[in-house]
């Protein structure tokens, strides 16, 4: 959403009774803006409640705090990011693709409206422990999912296959902000293919299938 039309919402919304889950997810839609625009330190919650078009009362309602918010922002990006992972997987058996499909969902991920990846991977409070915390989940639990479907399909225990797993992740999460913050040097499936034929022909043609479908 642009600025323009953020600001709109926002004066329209001024005044307005919204039920509590719509104003929740309005008032986090602005903190985004504010926290990735300003970082977490020079954000203000004067800020958050002029741009979400209410009083400061009103966010104080739904969060008591700086904290909480960004906090409680933090924690729907993750769930997000783990989300995307564990459709990945789960969108086929073919263990060549399900190695594109997860380098993928870094990718759209990070190249996503509103950059959310910026809060999971570049936070700049990670001296807090909710938010060090919520950063841990984002990278374990995308480990563990994957690392379940490894060890489901190539018969590997824990150990090794959370090792594959851990690469995958990190091979992916890096050069996908890379690949941003270099202004997409190439092009999304090209980049995507790259990085999942390096990890295929690591993970697929070293663990091949234990039982071919």
């Amino acid at each position: 959403m642009t600025d323009t039309a953020q600001a709109g919402v926002g004066q329209a919304s001024r005044g307005m009774r919204l039920p509590r889950t719509a104003r929740r997810a309005q008032l986090l839609e602005a903190a985004q803006h504010v926290f990735v625009t300003n970082g977490y330190h020079a954000a203000a919650m004067d800020d958050i409640a002029d741009r979400a078009g209410v009083s400061k009362p009103v966010l104080y309602q739904h969060f008591p705090g700086k904290l909480e918010l960004y906090t409680a922002l933090l924690e729907t990006h993750v769930d997000e990011l783990v989300g995307r992972v564990r459709h990945a997987l789960a969108s086929t058996t073919d263990n060549k693709q399900r190695v594109r499909t997860t380098v993928a969902a870094f990718y759209d991920f990070v190249n996503s409206e509103g950059e959310a990846y910026r809060m999971i991977f570049e936070s700049d409070l990670r001296g807090e422990p909710a938010v060090q915390a919520a950063v841990d989940r984002a990278t374990n639990e995308s480990v563990d999912a994957i690392t379940e479907t490894i060890i489901a399909d190539a018969g590997l225990d824990v150990e090794r296959a959370r090792l594959l797993a851990i690469g995958l992740v990190g091979m992916s999460q890096v050069s996908a902000r890379s690949w941003l913050a270099a202004d997409r040097p190439v092009p999304r499936e090209d980049a995507i293919s790259l990085i999942a034929t390096l990890a295929w022909r690591g993970i697929g043609a070293g663990f091949p299938l234990q039982h071919p479908q």
